[in-house]
């Protein structure tokens, strides 16, 4: 019987990696002789490695993204171009760097803490700080203003763990990117998902274009809910995650859930 697989794609923080075939010639068609901006060359090695796991003959139950890897996943559900994807992630790229460039924020995890906690401490603080990735049952991502969501880790217990991104994603100080993101998906054509996509901001089975629209247009100032992707995927019968992309950061996530999920990352399937 053939196991019943779901594939994930990671977000910023990871690295990208060699592409071929279409996603390439697609990519430099697209940028030229510029240099690749870094969400798209992750965007573009979680695609690459998508196509050869589909060439190879990998069934796909289900896809879903955390933050960025959401556009990654839109196209491998069918519901969002090749062309229009890669341009839509090197616009997001500018727009979150101009972004953090007007607005400089911070992020930091917070492991081993419950992350009712978490988000009750960036509730109480004054400054910018939210609970941004609710990545699993023990592990929090906060995000805003430094000053803010370094008070707000004093107060909690547990490890802290600065990540090395150049913003405060999925926090209010990314305000204009997000604008910006409408305006170019409202005129972006979307089609009805050709399989299943989970949506990183509530859990929930994205089932036509405009659902899988709202949901890109939300992402950027809404929490990313991993934990509620994970516990989707166990209620649908996903049996393994397959991570298309570098590092294996969703497969070690697994970790932290009572799920019966497995992990896999792509190239243990492809070597």
């Amino acid at each position: 019987m053939a196991v019943r697989r779901a594939i994930v794609f990671p977000g910023q923080g990871t690295a990208g990696g060699e592409i071929s075939g279409e996603v390439r010639d697609t990519v430099q068609s697209y940028i030229g002789e510029e240099e690749v901006p870094y969400q798209l060359s992750v965007f573009a090695r979680s695609v690459d490695l998508f196509y050869r796991l589909r060439e190879r003959g990998v069934e796909v139950a289900a896809v879903a993204g955390h933050s960025l890897g959401e556009y990654a996943a839109a196209h491998a559900a069918g519901s969002l171009g090749l062309e229009d994807a890669i341009g839509l992630v090197a616009e997001r790229d500018r727009l979150m760097s101009e972004s953090s460039e007007l607005n400089p924020g911070v992020m930091v995890a917070v492991v081993g803490t419950n992350p009712d906690e978490v988000a009750a401490a960036t509730e109480a603080e004054e400054g910018v700080v939210v609970a941004a990735n609710l990545n699993t049952p023990r592990q929090t991502v906060i995000s805003g203003e430094k000053f803010a969501v370094n008070a707000v880790a004093e107060r909690l217990g547990g490890r802290k763990i600065p990540l090395r991104v150049i913003g405060a994603f999925h926090s209010p100080l990314m305000a204009d990117a997000s604008v910006g993101m409408e305006w170019l998906l409202d005129g972006t054509d979307l089609s009805d998902p050709e399989i299943p996509m989970i949506s990183g901001i509530d859990g929930s089975v994205l089932e036509n274009a405009e659902e899988v629209r709202s949901a890109l247009r939300k992402q950027m100032l809404s929490p990313v809910r991993w934990v509620a992707v994970i516990e989707r995927l166990s209620k649908i019968g996903v049996e393994e995650i397959v991570e298309a992309g570098e590092g294996g950061t969703l497969v070690r996530m697994l970790r932290d859930f009572d799920v019966k999920i497995k992990g896999r990352k792509a190239e243990e399937l492809l070597s």
